[in-house]
């Protein structure tokens, strides 16, 4: 028994593909997540409660969307599987939608009011269609995990692996995508005149660039990939779906948590605007180092965890694991706050920056084993679901987690919209902020109230977040044991199931 289920798994290269693929993946995430968001904020200057709304209202859809996108991947039968044909085909779509979402007007005072609308509508409109479009990608991707084999210890490292490789995509795109675009609109200032239109230009050629490459990766998952666990006949309608959603205990906890958690999306967000303003003072200054500094602080704790959160589970109950990640990742957020109150204007002296990198460590590592986690038990949920009720809702149980990453993203721009808008921090206020510090300003002496408030979104509400997160996971019901017992149930169901047609097909 044991060398057929060990057969039953993927093949290197099959991994390494995947791998390339979610890199890929992520990269294109970041684009919109980070590059876009600051893009539309201090780059064409659209208004943060602007932003806030059709941001809000774009997850509201997913909330159906995501969703819909689970039950028709399960209903899917195609002579490439359930998830493959989506991963064939999704990218390209991806890709020209990514690049339209930085193709717009800036915002501006001087423009009619049927312009500014216009631009509002082109962001509002390019990025529902983005969220549309990945949602077609990301569920499949995340759901051919649990089809592509069927031994446990596998299964946790590719989804351990997955997250390493989503990470090193997505940092490279985080890292790089701010500052290469004001490079890149530094180089072309001369021959544009204006040179805040030359860095829209340089946003618009970087944006496409990372697109194509992150698209390209992405695509080598539906090549490369296979499907070997049988499909379960299913045919259940979306609102049958919410109620298998709900009605599954170990899913339903997970999902409430990862909801909870939203705020901790501000990280991504707010930091580079942070890091951009406080340690570049918009451009003005040279912050590669810092982020070099503080970016690889999180990065390489998240990789660490990441790798190492599976292993733990091997020794410790998963809850367990979960739990005290969140706990941790908690007071590290929390922590970088009261360090900015305690020096304000001098988190850029080396003793800070040694500080901070601690703190932005353990806020990564946090992050790092609990994004892992979510992953490995959801994929616990689908066979705790097919154990019990004989249906398999890998699409539908992992658009739950596009669901939730999303309308995490979501309630995380609302809070940073309300919160710049209460400061001011919006439309004409970054212009002429921008302008200032172009002339020789200090952001952290001239704008300490834009600066107190980045501080604080990047900190407290993501450890309020996070804390909140562990009471839905105290009374998680699935242990190791419990696990290993549904696996090796149903893997004894299939073999019988196989045996038994083989049988048929002889008696025919």
């Amino acid at each position: 028994m044991s060398t057929q289920v060990y057969k039953n798994t993927y093949t290197k290269k099959e991994r390494n593909m995947y791998l390339l693929g979610m890199a890929g993946q992520n990269m294109i995430y970041n684009i919109i997540g980070t590059g876009l968001y600051f893009y539309y904020q201090s780059v064409i200057f659209i208004p943060a409660i602007a932003i806030s709304v059709f941001m809000a209202i774009a997850r509201v859809w997913d909330a159906i969307n995501d969703p819909m996108m689970g039950t028709i991947v399960d209903r899917t039968h195609s002579k490439w599987g359930k998830c493959r044909p989506y991963l064939l085909f999704c990218p390209a779509v991806i890709f020209v939608i990514t690049v339209l979402c930085f193709v717009n007007g800036q915002y501006s005072e001087t423009n009619t009011t049927l312009q500014n609308a216009l631009i509002i509508g082109w962001a509002a409109v390019s990025y529902i269609l983005w969220g549309m479009s990945y949602t077609v990608g990301d569920i499949p991707l995340w759901g051919i995990t649990s089809l592509m084999t069927d031994r446990e210890k596998d299964r946790s490292s590719i989804l351990a692996l997955a997250r390493i490789a989503g990470g090193i995509g997505a940092g490279v795109v985080l890292l790089c995508i701010i500052q290469v675009s004001q490079g890149v609109g530094d180089a072309l200032a001369p021959k544009v005149g204006d040179k805040n239109t030359a860095i829209q230009y340089g946003f618009i050629i970087i944006a496409a660039v990372f697109a194509l490459i992150g698209c390209g990766l992405f695509q080598l998952v539906g090549i490369f990939t296979k499907e070997r666990i049988a499909q379960t006949e299913q045919h259940n309608s979306i609102k049958d779906n919410f109620k298998l959603m709900w009605s599954n205990e170990p899913f339903r906890k997970v999902l409430i948590s990862s909801v909870i958690r939203s705020p901790i999306m501000l990280l991504m967000s707010v930091a580079m605007t942070l890091l951009n303003y406080y340690f570049g003072n918009y451009g003005q200054k040279d912050y590669t180092l810092y982020l070099i500094i503080l970016g690889g602080a999180i990065f390489i704790a998240q990789f660490a965890m990441s790798a190492l959160a599976p292993k733990l589970c091997e020794k410790y109950e998963k809850k367990t694991v979960y739990n005290v990640s969140t706990a941790v990742g908690a007071i590290a957020f929390a922590l970088i706050f009261v360090v900015y109150l305690i020096a304000p204007k001098d988190l850029d002296k080396p003793f800070w920056v040694v500080v901070n990198f601690i703190l932005f460590a353990g806020a990564g590592a946090g992050m790092g084993a609990l994004n892992v986690m979510q992953s490995i038990l959801i994929a616990d949920a689908v066979d705790y679901e097919e154990y019990n009720n004989n249906i398999r809702p890998d699409g539908v149980f992992f658009s739950g987690q596009s669901f939730a990453t999303k309308l995490s993203s979501g309630i995380a721009s609302i809070i940073q919209g309300v919160a710049f808008a209460i400061i001011g921090f919006s439309d004409s206020n970054i212009k002429a902020c921008n302008i200032a510090l172009q002339e020789g300003a200090s952001f952290k002496d001239d704008f300490p109230q834009y600066a107190m408030m980045m501080f604080f979104l990047c900190s407290i509400p993501p450890a309020i977040g996070l804390l909140l997160s562990i009471i839905p996971m105290k009374k998680y019901p699935l242990r190791n044991a419990d696990n290993r017992k549904i696996l090796a149930a149903l893997i004894e169901r299939r073999e019988k199931a196989s045996k038994d047609e083989a049988a048929a097909d002889e008696n025919v």
